[in-house]
């Protein structure tokens, strides 16, 4: 009787251990955030302008800055491209 009680107990505590031991649950992958919308940049859209003046000075200049002009107004349409990205958040 009392080994039938030992067993009971023991089947009884291996129950509630397994019961107890569950598989993780997997972590749900969130959505990608989308981009918010536009919003306004004074300041930004203000460098932009600035900046195309500059290339249209550049551009219209009838001497070539030292050798400088052409990577000048590359750099300048690369600072545009970034700053209308920069736009968009």
């Amino acid at each position: 009787m009392k080994s039938k009680i030992v067993s009971v107990s023991l089947m009884a505590a291996l129950v509630l251990l397994l019961g107890g031991c569950r598989p993780a649950r997997v972590a749900s992958i969130p959505a990608p955030a989308e981009a918010p919308a536009p919003h306004s940049h004074p300041q930004i859209a203000a460098a932009i302008a600035s900046l195309q003046d500059a290339k249209d000075h550049l551009n219209q200049a009838s001497h070539d800055f030292g050798g400088h002009r052409g990577e000048a107004i590359k750099a300048i349409d690369e600072a545009i491209g970034q700053l209308q990205i920069c736009m968009q958040y």
